[in-house]
């Protein structure tokens, strides 16, 4: 090839790492997590819900945050709290990663499997414009923790985010993400989570005897035995 001359290879080579470096300018770093001013940048956060999680420690509220770590949560009917997290400080929280997100600018744009899919059931162009479109959509949403709760919220913005490549974001698989993959934020986030239900479990069985455990028992299958059919049988019923 001639002296000065560029390949078609070369424009390629250059074209795609302008691209990457759009991309990584988009994914700009984050900032640390830092509990004491309640910052947990991109991350799911946790808090037991009052009365709820001292029968159901595994049930509890959780929200979203911001790229500058603010939390978003859906917190009552037509609501969705800014940077003030309902139910007190987060307990436990899980980061997760930009990268296994799909940024679509187009329909054609798509880097997950989804496509029109995905661009039908809303995308985003970063991580706070999905969590901002999930909030204007839940404003317009009445809260029930048994139909349409903060958990799906979080499901809605997972899947306007394709996050993992995967629609299928509902109230269960977000739940079980946070419990198996959350970490706690101090050990009196594991105080505040466990020590009520040890509190009223063992009042229970002091007052009532085994009765109250086979309740107790009772109860906890009826509610995830709710969301799994609800979930995966009925998914009109819960979804929101």
């Amino acid at each position: 090839m001639a002296p000065g001359r560029i390949s078609l290879k070369d424009l390629k080579a250059v074209e795609d790492g302008s691209s990457e470096q759009s991309i990584l300018h988009d994914l700009w770093p984050l900032d640390e997590i830092d509990p004491t001013k309640a910052k947990f940048p991109c991350c799911l956060v946790w808090t037991p819900l009052p009365v709820v999680s001292w029968l159901a420690p595994f049930i509890g509220h959780v929200g979203i945050c911001r790229e500058d770590g603010a939390i978003f949560d859906f917190a009552g009917s037509n609501f969705v709290n800014v940077d003030d997290f309902a139910y007190g400080s987060v307990a436990r929280y899980v980061q997760l990663d930009r990268k296994q997100c799909c940024f679509p600018p187009h329909l054609s744009g798509h880097t997950c499997k989804h496509g029109y899919k995905h661009s039908e059931n809303g995308t985003a162009v970063t991580w706070d414009d999905a969590l901002r479109s999930c909030m204007s959509h839940f404003e317009h949403k009445s809260y029930n923790l048994f139909t349409c709760n903060c958990h799906s919220y979080i499901a809605n913005c997972l899947n306007r985010l394709s996050y993992g490549g995967d629609l299928g974001w509902n109230m269960v698989n977000v739940a079980i993400l946070v419990l198996l993959r959350g970490q706690w934020v101090s050990v009196m986030g594991v105080i505040r989570s466990f020590l009520p239900f040890a509190v009223v479990f063992c009042i229970g069985i002091t007052m009532a005897g085994w009765p109250f455990v086979v309740a107790w028992s009772a109860f906890s299958f009826l509610l995830m035995t709710w969301f799994l059919v609800g979930t995966y049988c009925f998914k009109n019923l819960l979804d929101c």
